[in-house]
């Protein structure tokens, strides 16, 4: 067999129902995992690859969840590590749904702010909200910037 044939076919094997996040930047696929809280100590069947080789992205990661649909906050929370991603609903392993996710306007206690002295990090019952803008992420209460790995502060 050449070293051609041993890259085509599956790498993961097929679930029966859940959700298929494909197309998430390479190295990104364990941040996903964290910010939908799970874990390997969870008793959800998963399935990650990291940095397969993809004629689109160059490389890519991909996260299989079996027997869980994601709500549209988990979906919103994805969007902003991984914007590119889709999201694929499988039932009886076949696709049943497959949508790209979208970037919200704005994201509501998801983010922990890095500001320390943000009202969102003290004792005040504050929910964090964030703008989303082409720069990064603005706190709507002391108007800092995250700019760079959103995925550490996600909540």
């Amino acid at each position: 067999m050449t070293d051609e044939g041993l890259t085509e076919g599956l790498l993961i094997s097929p679930i029966r129902n859940g959700t298929v996040i494909d197309h998430i930047k390479g190295g990104e696929g364990l941040n996903v995992l964290r910010i939908l809280g799970l874990t390997g100590t969870c008793t959800v069947s998963l399935s990650v690859a990291t940095n397969v080789t993809s004629r689109q992205m160059g490389r890519k990661d991909i996260v299989k969840i079996e027997n869980r649909e994601l709500l549209k906050e988990e979906v919103d929370r994805i969007a902003l590590i991984a914007p590119q991603s889709s999201i694929n609903i499988i039932r009886e392993f076949r696709v049943f749904d497959k949508k790209g996710v979208d970037i919200p306007n704005q994201i509501c206690g998801v983010i922990r702010c890095p500001n320390p002295g943000c009202i969102t990090n003290t004792n005040e019952p504050v929910t964090s909200r964030f703008t989303i803008q082409q720069s990064g992420l603005r706190c709507h209460y002391c108007d800092w910037l995250i700019t760079k790995d959103i995925a550490s502060h996600i909540i």
